[in-house]
């Protein structure tokens, strides 16, 4: 089995990745967390409008109940950030949707964007993948209602490897479904699952 990359390769990766202009549509600068070598990726959707200008992903509404969930956990969120592989879907800001809200990522710019998660992986080999709403939970599990997916621990293979999946739902301020049965109790298991898992224990 391969060895797990040195700190000096993720940053090598990550100038890669903010050169990146597969996606002309796709707003600039790339969003990205800082270099970490990591047991534990965290997949988000894409970056809002927000996220370009402060410089780091989750960084706002949906950002602060997301920290507020690991606060439970007893990680606050810059332990967070320092500890944690902060990854998505797509790393660019969509742009804004004419009807309203945020732009949904095409299938062909998730496609474009997938080698660079597929590099994180194959880079850190974590033992414990956290994919945040529906467009990253679908990158690692068949398409099925939330109620199915989260508050479970799911396994995927990569290579001869498997590892642990535990879904979460999209913080966004606008959401509903974390606050409402069954989801509240079944995010509240989801973080349980987290907490319990041993490569969340590592970050603690």
């Amino acid at each position: 089995m391969a060895r797990r990359a040195s700190l000096s390769l993720v940053r090598e990766h990550m100038g890669q990745l903010a050169a990146c202009t597969r996606c002309p549509q796709m707003g600039k600068p790339v969003v990205m967390g800082l270099p970490v070598v990591s047991e534990v990726i965290l997949i988000g959707q894409a970056p809002g409008d927000k996220e370009p200008v402060l410089g780091r992903p989750f960084a706002w509404t949906a950002g602060k109940n997301l920290f507020k969930w690991f606060g439970r956990l007893g990680v606050d969120e810059q332990t967070f950030r320092e500890r944690v592989y902060m990854a998505a879907v797509c790393r660019c800001f969509p742009g804004k949707n004419p009807k309203g809200g945020d732009r949904v990522p095409s299938e062909e710019e998730i496609e474009k964007c997938a080698p660079w998660l597929e590099r994180e992986i194959e880079l850190l080999q974590p033992k414990l993948l956290i994919p945040v709403g529906r467009l990253a939970i679908e990158r690692f599990l068949p398409a099925a209602p939330l109620a199915e997916q989260i508050g479970k621990t799911h396994t995927i293979e990569r290579g001869r490897r498997v590892i642990d999946v535990v879904p979460l739902p999209h913080p966004s301020g606008a959401s509903t479904w974390y606050h409402m049965e069954p989801g509240k109790t079944l995010t509240t298991r989801a973080l349980e699952l987290i907490g319990r898992h041993p490569a969340w224990g590592k970050i603690r």
